[in-house]
C-alpha cells in the first residue's frame, strides 16, 4: 500500500477515524482509576477484588497485543479494526450494565482482548498513510492520543462519576466507538490477507509469561513479594516462559507468532527499551499524584483531576511544536530535552508537602507534561524509521506492549515504594515522639493540649501518618526521576536523525 495513493482529504478521514478508536482505548486505562471507590461499594467488593477491575484488562490487553501482526495478516487490517472496535464497544456497554465483581472482571477481559489491537494498528496505519517526509506530523498526532488520553482520563471519570455515576465511565465510548466504526468502515484501506498460521506453542508460552508476570506485578506488594513462596514460584515460572519462548520463536523464523528479528533492530529495540521505562514515569506519576491530592491534601475527586489535565495540555503542545521540528532537528536531540524537562519536573515533585498551593503542584506536573510529549513523537518516530513498512503492524504491536509492561512495572514499583517507605518514615518520626523532646511540648501548647490530654494520642497519630505519607509520596517521586537519568545512556545507542536515515 503506498502512501502517494491517499489524498490530504483522505489521510484527514483516516486520521480521525483511527484516532478516535485510538482515544477511546488509552482512555479506558485510566478513566476508571477515580471510580473504583464507588464500583467498590455498589458492587459489594474488597479492596482486592476491585483492582481486578484494572488488573484483568491489563492482563488480557498484554496478552493479545503481540498477535496484531497475525490477524492483520488473516484478516486485513480494516477488517481486525473493524472487529475489535465493535468487541471493544460491546464489552463496555456490558461493563457499564454489570451488577456484580464477576460480570465486570469478565467484561475487562473481554474489553482487553478487543482493545489490545486498537493502539498499535493505529499507529500502523498512520506509518503506512502518510508519506515519509510527513511521517513526524503522523506520529505527533497519533501521539497527543495515545499520551494525552490517560493523562486526561483522571479528570474525564471524575466528572462522569461525581455528575453521573462510575457506569458512564463505560457507557462514554459506546457513542464514541460506534462513530469510529462507521468512519473506519468507509475510509480506512485494507491490506491484502496472508496466509499464515498461529504459533500455538508460542502464543501460550507469552500468555502464560505475561500474564503471570502481571499476577506478580499486582499481587507481589499484598503479599511480600519474594518472601511468599507463590510469588517465589510465579517468577521461576515466569522467567522460564519468557526464555522457551524466544527459543521457540528463534526456532520457527518466519514462522513465529512474531518475528524475534525486529529485535535485530537497533533503533527499534532501544526506543522499545526506553519507551517501556517512559510508562513507568508517565503511568506511575498518574497514580501518585490522585491519591496524593486527594488522601493528604483532601481535594474533591473532580479537583484532583482537573490539576493534573495541564499535564495533558502540555504534552499536547510539545507534541505539535515536535511534530514540526522532527524532520529538521536530530530525532535525539528532541528526545533528549524531552528528557531533561521531564527528570526536573518528577525532581520538583519530590519537594512536594502537605502546605503547597496550586501553583507549585501544577508547575512540575507541566514540565513533565512537556517532556513526555518531547519524548514520545520522536521515540515513536524513530523507532519504526529502520524498519520496512510491512513490519509496521507486528513491531507496533511489540512496541504498545513493551509500553503496557513499563506502565505494569512502573505501577508495581511506585507502590511498593510508597507502602514500604510509608512505614520506614513512620518509624522515623514516631521514635521522636517522647516525653523528653521539647518541641513536642512545644506543638501541643500550640494546640492547647498536653501530653496527657485523652485526645493527644489521636492527633499525633494523625499528624504522625500524614508527614510519613508525605515523605513516602516524595521518596516515590525521586524513584520516577532516577528512572528518566537512566534514559540518558540509551539515548547514546539510538541511530542519529530518525527519519533521515531509513533503509
Amino acid at each position: 500500500m503506498s502512501d502517494a495513493k491517499f489524498t490530504p482529504r483522505q489521510r484527514l478521514l483516516i486520521t480521525v477515524a483511527v484516532m478516535s478508536a485510538t482515544v477511546m482505548q488509552v482512555l479506558d486505562t485510566t478513566i476508571v482509576n477515580v471510580a473504583l471507590p464507588h464500583m467498590q461499594g455498589q458492587l459489594g467488593a474488597t479492596r482486592d477484588q476491585i483492582a481486578w477491575v484494572l488488573t484483568s484488562y491489563l492482563v488480557s490487553s498484554g496478552i493479545f497485543m503481540p498477535l496484531t501482526g497475525f490477524f492483520t495478516d488473516r484478516l486485513g487490517q480494516r477488517r481486525y479494526l473493524m472487529l475489535s472496535i465493535a468487541g471493544f464497544v460491546i464489552s463496555s456497554a456490558l461493563c457499564g450494565l454489570s451488577t456484580n465483581i464477576d460480570e465486570i472482571v469478565f467484561f475487562r477481559l473481554a474489553q482487553g482482548v478487543f482493545g489490545a489491537a486498537l493502539v498499535p494498528l493505529s499507529q500502523s496505519i498512520m506509518v503506512q498513510t502518510y508519506p515519509l517526509e510527513e511521517r513526524g506530523k503522523a506520529m505527533a498526532i497519533w501521539g497527543m492520543g495515545v499520551m494525552v488520553g490517560p493523562i486526561l482520563g483522571p479528570t474525564l471519570g471524575g466528572f462522569l462519576t461525581q455528575a453521573f455515576s462510575w457506569r458512564w465511565t463505560f457507557f462514554i465510548n459506546v457513542p464514541v466507538g460506534i462513530f469510529a466504526l462507521a468512519l473506519a468502515l468507509r475510509v480506512v484501506p485494507d491490506t491484502a490477507k496472508r496466509a499464515r498460521s498461529l504459533d500455538w506453542t508460542g502464543f501460550a508460552l507469552i500468555a502464560a509469561a505475561i500474564g503471570t508476570l502481571q499476577y506478580i506485578l499486582d499481587r507481589g506488594n499484598e503479599v511480600g513479594w519474594f518472601s511468599s513462596r507463590t510469588i517465589v514460584f510465579l517468577s521461576v515460572f515466569c522467567v522460564l516462559a519468557f526464555v522457551a519462548y524466544i527459543d521457540h520463536s528463534i526456532r520457527k523464523g518466519e514462522d513465529a507468532l512474531f518475528r524475534m528479528r525486529l529485535f535485530r533492530d537497533r533503533n527499534f529495540t532501544t526506543a522499545s527499551a526506553m519507551i517501556a521505562i517512559m510508562g513507568l514515569g508517565l503511568f506511575g506519576a498518574a497514580l501518585l499524584q490522585p491519591e496524593m491530592l486527594e488522601d493528604l491534601l483532601k481535594y474533591p475527586a473532580l479537583t484532583a483531576g482537573l490539576v493534573m489535565a495541564p499535564r495533558g495540555v502540555a504534552s499536547m503542545l510539545s507534541m505539535f511544536a515536535v511534530g514540526r521540528l522532527i524532520g529538521r532537528v536530530d530525532a535525539r536531540v528532541l528526545i533528549g530535552i524531552g528528557i531533561s524537562f521531564a527528570t526536573v519536573g518528577s525532581w520538583l515533585m519530590t519537594w512536594y508537602s502537605l502546605n503547597i498551593d496550586f501553583f507549585w503542584v501544577i508547575f512540575p506536573i507541566v514540565l513533565q507534561g512537556l517532556g513526555l510529549g518531547l519524548i514520545f513523537v520522536p521515540m515513536s518516530t524513530i523507532a519504526f524509521s529502520t524498519l520496512a513498512p510491512s513490519d509496521s503492524a507486528e513491531a507496533a504491536g511489540m512496541f504498545s506492549l513493551m509500553r503496557t509492561i513499563g506502565s505494569s512495572i512502573g505501577i508495581s514499583i511506585v507502590t511498593t515504594v510508597l507502602t514500604q517507605h510509608t512505614q520506614i518514615a513512620w518509624n522515623q518520626l514516631g521514635g521522636h515522639i517522647t516525653a523528653i523532646n521539647p518541641a513536642l511540648h512545644a506543638y501541643l501548647r500550640h494546640l492547647g493540649l498536653s501530653l496527657h490530654d485523652p485526645a493527644t494520642p489521636a492527633v499525633l497519630g494523625q499528624v504522625l501518618a500524614q508527614q510519613a505519607n508525605m515523605i513516602a509520596f516524595n521518596d516515590s517521586f525521586m524513584f520516577i526521576t532516577w528512572g528518566f537519568i537512566v534514559m540518558f545512556p540509551l539515548l547514546l545507542i539510538l541511530r542519529g536523525g530518525g527519519l533521515k536515515n531509513r533503509k
